[in-house]
Parts: structure tokens; C-alpha cells; sequence
């Protein structure tokens, strides 16, 4: 018997401070610039100051970026531009320094830890403090499979949990949230059609590389069959993400509503993490208010899910390489509204009214 009893989240999570918010309404209407002369960044300022629970807000002094990494057996039936089991070579590009997140992160001066759930390569291929969180190798092919067995589900959501809580412990103040994966957005597409009653072909996206009408094809045949498999056990949200999420998606779900019970903002990449994070918002549905859209991907199934979270993309910048990059450009965006929020000054105060002087 399981001792995870996914309610508790529901009762752990609270929204970001609303009298916070409040005061920090009242002093962005103090400030020298006129209110809503800088668009989104109040909205941005004033969501950091309830979330930090801090009028003026703190500066985002240490932000990380987070990717959980694994390989989908829904890859071998051609549904992706990258050959199946072939993520660990996109992790491996992460940690020498030359894939896009690596070259913006050095840029942006932000660290990048990468989580190995299910990479389809030997243990021993990467660091120990990238596989230590493992639970195995490959997930299944969803279509006809599940993706992990029950114990396995679990233990990849207690992982994400226990990553949620090291990023906080650690003094991380927000996260940029992605995932390094093969096949990953079939499966996230799933999730996104299963919870929000969709078609498959409503979900259904060309992914990182832009795949061909062909593939596309097949893509959609086998969301559409994985949703046969996810539909009944909609009830279930951990049975549902072992049906036909695999264990990057689990671990991502926990180290959401994780992130949300430890009051840590998250920035969300892709479709992958938008299809985690509406599963946590199934769990707990004040989950969401502690997490920010960092880009629109142009996915379907990511526009579909931010929608149904009532979630906006910061940017929109057609940046479909996934693995934290788009949410990544948005992050200098929220310490812009940190400063600004923090260090435009306020009008002074109007000079007392003088008593008329007698003739």
C-alpha cells in the first residue's frame, strides 16, 4: 500500500499572500511612473511580492534552471525527428556547455541541473549527481503499454519531490522548469487531450525538430491510442501519469506541487512541463498560482493546457528546441520586474496645504 496521498497537497498549497499583493498594489501606485505605463512587469512585481510574501520585492538573486531528462518508448513508432532512446546525447550536449540552454544559461549566469528519470543508456553514461534519481531505463510505449509500473510512478514522483526540496533548501528563489527528452511531448500531448476531453488531433504538435506530415500522422495515431488507455484512469492522477507519462513527466509533477508547498516560483518551458503542471493543478488547484509561462512554443497541446491553468506566455518567440531554452529568455524579463518593483522610487508626498496669510 502507497503511503502518497496525492490530497495533501491540496491542503499544504496556498495561494501567494493576498494582502502582500495588495500592499503591493498600493505602492506600485505611489511610484514615479504612471501605473500601467510598464505592461506585464507590474502584474510581474506585484505577483514576485505576494509569492516572497515581501513589499518591496526581493531581488531574483538565484535562479536555477532545472531539466528532468528521459527517453519514451512511444519514440520507436517514429512519432519524433530524433531517433528513440537518443536523449542522453542532448544531455550530453547540456553538460559540455553546447546546447542552446547552456549557451543562454553561461550567458545569464544561471546554473543548469539535469535530472537523468529514465534515459535509455547505461547508468554509468553521466555524473553521479545527474542519475542518482534514476528509476529506469526508457519509459514504456504508451500505445500499447504503461509507462511505468505503479512502484515506479511513485518512486519518480517522490524524486521530484526531493529535487523540489533541494532547489529550496539550497536558497534557489525561482526555477526554470524544462525536460531533455525523446518522444516527450507525444506523452505530454496525452495528458493535455485526457484532462481537458480533447481529440487527438486538437493536441497533437510537430515537435523540437518539426516533423513531417508523415510522422505527424503517425504522432496523432498514437496519441490517439494512448488515450484510450488514459481515459479511465482520469480519477487517478499518479495511475494516470503511469499509464501514459513516463518518469520524467511523474518526477516533473511532484517537483511542481512541490515547489508550490515550498512557496518556490517556477518558470515553465514547454509542453511537457505545461502537461505536468495541469495534472498538478488536478491535484491541487491552487498549484498553478505559484508558476509563470515563461514562452508560447506554438505546441497545441501547450497552448490547450496553459489556457485551461489560465496561464500567459511571457514571450512569444517561436522557440521550439524545448530543454528550458524559451523559459529561459524569460527569466531576465521577471528580474526586470523585481528592480523595477523595487527601486523606481515614489512620489513624494503632496506639501501640507499653508493657511491663508491675513491682508
Amino acid at each position: 500500500m502507497s503511503s502518497l496521498n496525492l490530497d495533501d497537497f491540496t491542503d499544504l498549497i496556498e495561494r501567494p499572500d493576498g494582502g502582500v499583493r495588495r500592499d503591493a498594489e498600493a505602492r506600485r501606485e505611489r511610484l514615479i511612473v504612471p501605473p500601467g505605463s510598464l505592461g506585464r512587469l507590474d502584474d510581474l512585481g506585484e505577483w514576485l511580492s505576494a509569492a516572497q510574501g515581501a513589499v518591496p520585492v526581493r531581488p531574483v538573486e538565484r535562479p536555477r534552471v532545472v531539466l528532468f531528462a528521459g527517453d519514451h518508448g512511444i519514440a520507436g513508432l517514429g512519432v519524433s525527428a530524433r531517433p528513440a532512446g537518443s536523449a542522453g546525447d542532448l544531455v550530453r550536449a547540456i553538460l559540455d556547455g553546447g546546447s542552446p540552454v547552456s549557451v543562454l544559461a553561461r550567458r545569464l549566469g544561471v546554473p543548469v541541473r539535469v535530472v537523468d528519470m529514465a534515459l535509455d543508456c547505461a547508468p554509468d553514461a553521466f555524473p553521479k549527481d545527474v542519475v542518482r534519481h534514476r528509476v529506469r531505463r526508457g519509459s514504456g510505449r504508451i500505445d500499447i503499454e504503461d509507462a511505468l509500473t505503479p512502484e515506479e510512478a511513485e518512486a519518480a514522483f517522490r524524486a521530484g519531490i526531493a529535487v523540489a526540496d533541494e532547489e529550496a533548501d539550497s536558497g534557489t528563489d525561482v526555477v526554470v522548469l524544462g525536460d531533455v527528452s525523446v518522444g516527450g511531448t507525444t506523452a505530454a500531448a496525452v495528458l493535455v487531450a485526457a484532462l481537458c476531453g480533447t481529440d487527438a488531433s486538437v493536441v497533437t504538435g510537430r515537435g523540437g525538430l518539426a516533423i513531417d506530415d508523415l510522422a505527424w500522422m503517425r504522432k496523432c495515431a498514437a496519441i490517439r491510442d494512448a488515450l484510450r488507455r488514459a481515459r479511465p484512469v482520469l480519477g487517478d492522477q499518479l495511475q494516470l501519469l503511469a499509464t501514459v507519462g513516463g518518469a520524467d513527466l511523474a518526477a516533473m509533477t511532484g517537483f511542481l506541487l512541490q515547489c508550490a508547498v515550498r512557496k518556490l516560483p517556477v518558470i515553465l518551458d514547454g509542453v511537457v512541463a505545461a502537461a505536468c503542471a495541469l495534472v498538478g493543478q488536478r491535484i491541487a488547484f491552487r498549484a498553478p498560482d505559484w508558476w509563470l509561462a515563461g514562452h508560447d512554443s506554438g505546441e497545441p497541446g501547450q497552448a490547450k493546457a496553459l489556457d485551461r491553468m489560465a496561464l500567459e506566455p511571457l514571450l512569444k518567440q517561436g522557440i521550439t528546441v524545448g530543454e528550458g531554452a524559451g523559459a529561459l529568455l524569460a527569466l531576465p524579463l521577471v528580474q526586470a520586474a523585481a528592480a523595477l518593483s523595487a527601486e523606481l522610487p515614489e512620489n513624494p508626498p503632496p506639501a501640507p496645504e499653508q493657511p491663508p496669510t491675513e491682508e
